[in-house]
């Protein structure tokens, strides 16, 4: 069933649970997290571009936008907002968090899964999967595990200054697990 909306448009009626959404809240004392906060750390880390482009560094060449975004909905040519970015972004950040969640059995703290999840989303699983850093934190050495991070700054067998740069930083907010 239909109804006119103020500029004469039809709408859907609204059902009664359509009215008051429920709310899943997480229990008292704790912070319920969403992956559009890793989304906004990852992004300040990835280049970000309105319009479409043909990556020419990834072989073989693939169309990429907004925060590092390729697949076949992305033309070459197309314009993206920063809120399609963030949105695709989150998305695609799905897989690096379901791969954090297989490989990593310890409890972690919100700042720390973010940093891992930058981590992954950055390098693939295997950052994570069957390395010393998931040996590490699976035994509950959070602390040699963060200094993993470190270890995933090199291109082509070189530092580059701009990944060193990213793994410091979450490396930080890996062992700062609480605001401060």
């Amino acid at each position: 069933m239909t109804r006119a909306h103020h500029s004469g448009k039809k709408t859907r009626k609204l059902k009664r649970y359509d009215e008051k959404p429920t709310e899943r809240r997480a229990p008292k004392g704790k912070v319920r997290w969403r992956l559009s906060w890793a989304a906004r750390f990852v992004a300040k880390w990835e280049g970000w571009s309105p319009v479409a482009f043909l990556d020419t560094i990834a072989s073989p060449p693939v169309p990429t936008a907004g925060y590092g975004h390729t697949g076949p909905d992305v033309h070459v040519g197309e314009r993206w907002s920063k809120a399609k970015g963030l949105l695709v972004l989150t998305r695609d950040l799905h897989t690096a968090a379901r791969a954090v969640s297989r490989s990593i059995k310890v409890r972690l703290a919100v700042r720390q899964r973010i940093a891992l999840i930058s981590l992954v989303y950055n390098c693939g699983p295997g950052a994570v999967e069957g390395s010393t850093l998931q040996r590490l934190l699976n035994a509950g050495e959070y602390l040699a595990a963060a200094n993993e991070f470190l270890e995933w700054s090199h291109a082509g067998g070189v530092v580059v200054q701009g990944l060193l740069n990213r793994r410091r930083e979450e490396r930080w907010l890996f062992v700062h697990p609480k605001k401060h």
